[in-house]
């Protein structure tokens, strides 16, 4: 899957609700801080996580490619 910024980045809890893949900034923050997220292959704890082009975020059997 790919996600397209619309601005230089989009943090990490926003991309996951924009998505749908959680169904709110609460569930977000709390599949995070329980290491559910990966960018870039490590476990990511930081809930506003500025991703930009080039990050992959991997969820819920989901990979995300971020792109311009």
């Amino acid at each position: 899957m790919e996600f397209k910024l619309k601005s230089e980045f989009i943090e990490l809890d926003n991309m996951l609700k924009v998505l749908e893949l959680v169904s709110s900034g609460a569930e977000a923050k709390q599949q995070i801080q329980a290491g559910s997220v990966k960018v870039n292959g490590e476990v990511e704890s930081r809930i506003r996580r500025k991703l930009r082009s080039g990050d992959c975020v991997e969820f819920a059997a989901q990979k995300i490619n971020v792109i311009v």
